[in-house]
């Protein structure tokens, strides 16, 4: 921050650097008395209330109730403002688009969802998109120029290279060459693309099973297997944005499958995918396996495997860890991350009992012991990291802007 407003140390900065400490304070801990404030940040009550009135003064902070229960007079409480800043997410797959818009203070404010069930969509990209957003925006009582940020997941990665989508052949019309500068033509906030597990990480280490955590990998397993790989705090993409693309990795006990990105399949997804899951339950003697979508089906056969202590359902479940430890053993080899975080309904319906079985078997599979965990984040992960992405880069911009001037 210093770097773009003058000489470090300048009572400006300083200003700028306590308001910003206090914005943030006041979004981890919510409401927050000046007193409290004093002595989280460290400064003296007339200069917390100096820096307050700043804040109320930009617009960025709230005078909102008062404390009630302790001892003495009841203290004024302050709050992020939520109308400060708005950002949007969506996450898109191949049978609906989910839309969210959420305020400063990561509140959801509205939400919508489209329904994209053709193969062929009667309706471009850029209208599928708009729509989807327009209709969070308007449940949410705003305007599409009240955005400030739009973040879009989808299958697959945007390739920074070339702008075109890659791994992601079941996603039907985003593959056109133009599509990301039609979409930034039809809309009026900056837009990024980030793959849609990657969200999920992202989700899980602001606000789940990964917070505190800057080096980790999800493994995510629902509708497709695939991983996020977080070094250093910061996502790693890779160079075409295909890192985690762990579906494709070649792995013992799954056919080898040449040019994989044509064929769609083998390797770990093969071996340990949701789509795999029935097969295997056939296989082992589970006879009574529902019908439905596959990953909904896995999720079920998983579930029901982790009460039973033996018989067919329980070597399914045995089995599923063995082959999701095989896979992941490779990437624990190379990465040797702090934490495994275990994400998507195929896993997490499994609980602490897939998640023993999965550790145990990677600790004999593996040199490195991370720690294996089930993922927090439970309710559409890949639109909250969405969210959480916009709201990070807008945050920074709107708090930046006023608490410097």
């Amino acid at each position: 921050m210093a770097g773009t407003a003058g000489t470090p140390g300048t009572p400006r900065v300083l200003r700028a650097m306590n308001d910003r400490a206090a914005l943030d304070l006041l979004l981890e801990h919510g409401p927050l008395s000046r007193t409290r404030i004093g002595k989280l940040t460290g400064l003296s009550k007339p200069t917390a209330s100096q820096l307050l009135a700043r804040l109320e003064a930009s617009g960025l902070v709230l005078a909102t109730g008062t404390s009630e229960g302790r001892p003495g007079p009841n203290a004024q409480l302050y709050e992020v403002n939520p109308a400060a800043a708005y950002a949007a997410g969506l996450d898109v797959s191949p049978e609906r688009i989910l839309a969210a818009v959420a305020d400063a203070t990561g509140r959801t404010v509205g939400s919508y969802e489209l329904p994209t069930p053709e193969k062929r969509p009667t309706q471009p990209v850029v209208r599928q998109v708009t729509d989807a957003l327009d209709g969070a925006v308007k449940a949410a009582g705003l305007a599409r120029d009240d955005v400030h940020r739009l973040v879009i997941g989808t299958p697959g990665a945007f390739d920074p290279n070339t702008g075109r989508l890659r791994y992601a052949s079941h996603l039907p019309g985003w593959h056109s060459p133009t599509l990301l500068d039609e979409l930034a033509a039809a809309l009026p906030m900056p837009v990024e693309y980030e793959n849609d597990v990657n969200l999920v990480a992202v989700a899980e280490q602001r606000l789940g099973a990964a917070r505190g955590h800057g080096d980790f990998v999800l493994l995510w397993n629902e509708g497709g297997l695939g991983a996020a790989l977080v070094l250093g705090s910061r996502l790693h993409r890779g160079w075409t944005g295909g890192a985690g693309e762990v579906g494709f990795l070649p792995v013992p006990g799954a056919p080898l499958v040449r040019q994989v990105s044509k064929a769609g399949s083998g390797g770990f997804q093969e071996l340990a995918g949701s789509q795999a899951l029935p097969a295997l339950a056939r296989e082992l003697g589970v006879d009574d396996i529902p019908s439905g979508p596959y990953a909904e089906v896995a999720a079920a056969l998983v579930a029901r495997a982790t009460e039973a202590d033996d018989g067919p359902h329980r070597r399914l479940l045995e089995t599923y860890a063995t082959n999701l430890a095989t896979g992941l053993a490779s990437l624990v080899s190379v990465l040797d991350p702090e934490l495994v975080v275990l994400s998507g309904a195929s896993l997490t319906s499994g609980g602490e009992t897939l998640r023993a079985l999965v550790q145990a078997e990677l600790a004999e599979l593996a040199a490195p012991r991370p720690r294996l965990v089930i993922g927090d984040v439970r309710e559409h992960p890949v639109l909250r990291g969405a969210l959480e992405s916009a709201l990070a880069t807008t945050r920074d911009e709107v708090f930046d802007t006023l608490t410097l001037r």
